[in-house]
């Protein structure tokens, strides 16, 4: 049997009680597969790593040692919330690095959407692994990657191309010095919600806003640089602040902003202003497979245009993308 298939027997877990048992199965494959070894997890503090980051601790308790790597490619306040939650209120076993130089070093002057995928989750694999060698007894790297992950990674079909590497697929190094640990592969991710409310995480947690693993390494489009990069973190910022503010967060699924590296003219107070247009995405969907677009009431579209407009560098346009996936991915690369 294909590991990395599904089966066709395999219920969807939809209940509380189907959570249970597949908790209860993948505690006891986690025991079987670790036994007394260490276990090193990339900790991003989405819903899918906390998820394997509960099961983990539920199997093998202190045997796990969380990271958190800032790659310099985060949302607003993202590592500052990762510590606070898994270190300061959930007691994790939590290193903290910071090596946002070293990613935006090597991802200069890189456009290619694939090759960025590519250099930040092999970067990710030499962190841990420098991470690693200041640890004893460490065999196994956890992974949060998820059934989509895979579909859109692998050909399903010969002659038909892959949607885009995912970093925790695609971008493994050949001579991965670890055994991986992947217990929610096979789910979809609302499954993924329901296995982590079952485990007790926190609501917030659970339904926190979808982010790639490359994080906004995607959504700044090209090659990136630090000043393009900086004025979509704002943008994004303000755009989670309205649609908290609107009661549109719990509503979509997933909402963000995309910069690309284009520029058009614009007028800033009565001159001539070349800036970029900052693109927002708003989704919703249940398995990350299709997903259809949200529509905002103008009168929040406009407040948010005028907010990002006025208060972030670099930016004269802002732009709404109307397309469903398919034909559209949700991420733009």
């Amino acid at each position: 049997m294909d590991l990395n298939t599904r089966p066709d027997s395999m219920l969807r877990i939809t209940t509380k009680e189907l959570a249970d048992k597949f908790i209860e199965e993948q505690v006891a494959l986690i025991r079987e597969q670790v036994k007394d070894k260490k276990v090193l997890l990339a900790l991003s503090g989405g819903v899918d790593s906390s998820v394997v980051a509960a099961l983990l601790i539920k199997a093998v308790g202190k045997q796990l040692v969380c990271v958190h790597v800032n790659h310099g490619l985060m949302r607003k306040g993202e590592s500052e919330q990762v510590i606070e939650i898994f270190q300061n209120q959930l007691d994790a076993n939590l290193v903290y690095v910071d090596a946002t130089d070293r990613f935006l070093d090597l991802l200069a002057g890189v456009s290619d959407p694939e090759k960025k995928r590519k250099i930040i989750g092999g970067e990710f694999i030499k962190v841990f692994d420098e991470e690693a060698s200041k640890l004893k007894g460490i065999s196994f790297l956890a992974q949060g990657t998820i059934y989509p992950d895979i579909l859109e990674s692998i050909k399903q079909a010969e002659g038909k191309k892959a949607v885009k590497s995912h970093h925790n697929v695609g971008g493994l190094p050949e001579d991965l010095q670890f055994e991986l640990v992947e217990p929610i592969k096979l789910l979809y991710k609302d499954e993924v919600r329901v296995v982590g409310e079952a485990l007790g995480l926190p609501h917030a947690m659970v339904y926190r806003q979808p982010f790639p693993g490359p994080g906004l390494g995607v959504r700044c489009l090209g090659a990136i640089t630090r000043d393009r990069l900086h004025a979509l973190r704002e943008a994004d910022a303000i755009l989670r602040e309205e649609f908290g503010k609107n009661g549109l967060a719990e509503k979509v699924w997933q909402f963000f902003v995309i910069i690309p590296d284009i520029k058009s003219v614009g007028v800033k107070d009565d001159s001539r202003y070349e800036g970029w247009p900052a693109i927002i995405r708003a989704v919703n969907t249940k398995d990350a497979m299709t997903a259809t677009v949200e529509e905002i009431p103008y009168a929040v579209l406009r407040h948010i245009t005028a907010r990002i407009t006025s208060e972030v560098e670099g930016i004269n346009r802002v732009l709404y993308d109307i397309t469903p996936k398919p034909t559209g991915t949700i991420e733009w690369e």
